[in-house]
């Protein structure tokens, strides 16, 4: 390989990670907006709080409903990636355990946003849901297992059982300013760590 071609492969890796992080911008901005103001806002909205034009989210994200999916998968994969980090970085797993549920609190905000449009006919939201438990519940159950076995929870928690208590937990959250779901989650995770007395 000569340096022209050397120079040409670093240029066009240079070219993609740029355009992943731009991606990742679109995709957090736009996640920020469908929390605050719903899946319906302007592009105008997430544009501006991407710093880039609309025209820059139609190159990426031709439909609504492509973005709307990209947006879910994107917050599944930091969700997921985020379980091995946390498990790695915190005091102990019994502590990661209850900083990804608080991630995983944030997800759930977000999806109920999108929850009418998910139902939607549109084929890319299908399969969505399988990909949602494929990437999330073995993060979950590494969680778990690593909390049950330093002894300090139950040993016999399922981790679609607990995501899918939590989710039920956070159900009508945002029309219900009285009720904090992410309190009752604490509660929730605070329990798992009581042992139940023998007889």
């Amino acid at each position: 390989m000569n340096d022209s071609d050397e120079g040409a492969g670093h240029a066009a890796r240079s070219k993609r990670a740029d355009a992943r992080r731009n991606e990742q911008t679109l995709l957090d901005a736009a996640a920020a907006v469908f929390v605050t103001s719903g899946v319906e806002a302007p592009v105008r909205d997430i544009a501006a709080r991407a710093g880039v034009g609309t025209g820059t989210i139609y190159r990426h994200f031709p439909t609504r409903a492509d973005l709307i999916i990209a947006v879910y998968r994107h917050q599944v994969e930091a969700c997921a990636e985020a379980g091995p980090v946390l498990l790695a970085t915190s005091a102990s797993p019994h502590a990661a355990l209850g900083r990804w549920i608080n991630l995983f609190v944030d997800f759930l905000v977000t999806k109920h946003g999108l929850a009418a449009v998910l139902q939607s006919d549109n084929a890319g939201f299908e399969t969505l849901h399988a990909y949602f438990l494929d990437r999330l519940v073995p993060v979950c159950t590494q969680l778990l297992d690593a909390a049950a076995g330093s002894g300090e929870i139950r040993s016999d928690l399922d981790a679609y059982e607990l995501m899918r208590g939590v989710g039920n937990l956070c159900i009508g959250a945002e029309s219900d300013p009285s009720y904090d779901a992410r309190r009752m989650v604490e509660l929730l995770i605070a329990g798992l760590g009581a042992r139940v007395s023998e007889p």
